[in-house]
């Protein structure tokens, strides 16, 4: 029974961290619907492995460490089909949420479309990091590479994201 409950707890505990596992699967893909997607893989192999979940460790950790390793695989087993956006569906939910919707829109179109153009190890960096909140050393435990990798990395990818901000739209085009 004691076993019953902790399942049932840790169950809780998922539901909770839907909206983050969703953030996340969404900027590692660049896509609402691959995104989704992701989320749905990493929660039915979550559950079917609930018995490997270490207690005292952090679920979410864990969870984005299954959504890591779900993408990788998917990305190794796909060819290169480059990156979607859908944005239909973040546009209805940003004009929905915010004055000023438009310019709120376009931003995060900007900001979308640079992410696509870094590598997936920097977008998984600039997520778990700057968007997720995760540490250096949680980032670096989740990716599987030292913390000062991290460190050098999370920077040229900030460095890379801000020179894709500032080009001109015309550079952009090009």
């Amino acid at each position: 029974m004691s076993n019953d409950l902790h399942n049932e707890s840790l169950h809780k505990e998922i539901v909770v961290l839907l909206p983050r596992l969703r953030r996340f699967t969404r900027a590692l893909t660049g896509s609402t619907d691959a995104g989704d997607d992701l989320t749905q893989s990493t929660c039915e192999r979550a559950l079917k492995k609930l018995e490997q979940f270490r207690p005292g460790t952090r679920l979410d950790s864990w969870i984005f460490r299954i959504a890591k390793n779900i993408w990788i695989d998917q990305l190794r087993s796909k060819s290169n089909q480059g990156n979607t956006v859908d944005l239909e569906s973040w546009s209805e939910t940003e004009q929905a949420a915010r004055e000023g919707a438009q310019e709120n829109y376009l931003k995060l179109h900007s900001v979308d479309a640079a992410m696509n153009q870094l590598s997936e190890e920097q977008r998984c960096l600039l997520a778990l990091v700057c968007i997720e909140g995760f540490s250096y050393k949680e980032a670096s435990a989740l990716m599987e590479i030292p913390v000062g990798t991290v460190m050098s990395r999370l920077a040229r990818a900030r460095l890379r994201l801000a020179e894709l901000l500032n080009e001109p739209a015309d550079a952009k085009r090009k």
